[in-house]
């Protein structure tokens, strides 16, 4: 693939959607839980712009994939810190995991529906970046449940963790990111592939169902 190639051009939106929607999620969800710092500092909106990182972006554009400015969440204004945590980091989890879902049942109304033989082909742009919301949204929220910090995973760990076992796991804390690279480059894409087919897999027979009730 080029590094401008057709390929970015579907990956871009989808990872601007996926990214958006992930830390909407956390923001809105600390909200309801009383922690009104997301909304304080202009991050509780759907517009990608405010949640974009300079250097997350440029890795778009370099190598096709990024990451956003997380929103900021201070766990001292929940009700209740350790549930508060606990959803608030499940639900950019969730929101990726509904996009896609949403997506692929929009794939499959274009495909029961459309009359535009090149809209369902291999060269649909249209297509093309509902596929790319659909796969991006599901990597992205299996990836985020690796449990090592800076990924949801590991807050949601420590959220349920007893209180005795959380210091052992905070120790590994200055380490996580080097473990991340290391897992990144060695096993963890070929353990995520099986799951992220999995996922897709069983939105496909679902969103096939439902579709066709309709068509």
């Amino acid at each position: 693939m080029g590094l401008f190639g057709p390929e970015m051009l579907y990956r871009i939106p989808a990872l601007l959607i996926a990214v958006t929607f992930h830390e909407y999620a956390h923001g809105r969800m600390a909200l309801f839980w009383g922690d009104p710092t997301a909304k304080r500092q202009g991050r509780l909106t759907l517009n990608p712009i405010s949640h974009l990182d300079p250097i997350g972006a440029l890795m778009v554009i370099l190598v096709g994939f990024g990451w956003a400015r997380p929103v900021p969440v201070n766990p001292f204004n929940f009700y209740d810190q350790r549930k508060g945590m606990f959803w608030v980091s499940f639900a950019g989890i969730g929101a990726n995991l509904i996009i896609a879902f949403i997506g692929t049942l929009i794939y499959f109304v274009y495909l029961f529906s459309s009359p535009d033989p090149l809209l369902i082909g291999g060269d649909g742009f249209i297509i093309n970046i509902i596929y790319s919301i659909i796969v991006i949204n599901v990597y992205l929220a299996i990836f985020n449940l690796v449990p090592l910090p800076p990924l949801d995973g590991s807050k949601i760990i420590s959220s349920v963790l007893p209180p005795r076992y959380l210091e052992h796991y905070h120790a590994i804390e200055p380490y996580a990111p080097m473990i991340l690279i290391l897992l990144l480059i060695t096993v963890l894409p070929a353990i995520l592939r099986p799951i992220a087919f999995l996922i897709i897999s069983v939105f496909e027979v679902l969103a096939r169902f439902m579709v066709g009730l309709i068509f």
